[in-house]
């Protein structure tokens, strides 16, 4: 078999493909189940915006104090740990 042969079956196996691909949906495509309606205007709510109100003032001072460690300096080793090297 030559190559012109060769390339005249395989375009027309490719464009069979492709008419087939284009073909079957367009056969097959009709839908068994009812379409459901276009959504109409959905009724909203009037836009309300919001206050901000202070009902009391804030205090002259933080009622928390700073934060300070429990522990000072470098916290001790577990004892799986203790006196390993490096």
């Amino acid at each position: 078999m030559n190559t012109t042969k060769l390339k005249l079956i395989s375009a027309t196996a490719g464009a069979t493909g492709v008419l087939a691909m284009g073909a079957l949906p367009v056969a097959f495509g009709g839908t068994s189940v009812a379409e459901p309606s276009s959504p109409g205007p959905v009724p909203t709510p009037s836009a309300t915006t919001g206050e901000t109100s202070t009902e009391a003032a804030a205090p002259s001072e933080p009622s928390t104090s700073s934060a300070v460690p429990s522990i000072e300096g470098p916290a001790p080793l577990p004892p799986e740990e203790e006196g390993l090297p490096g």
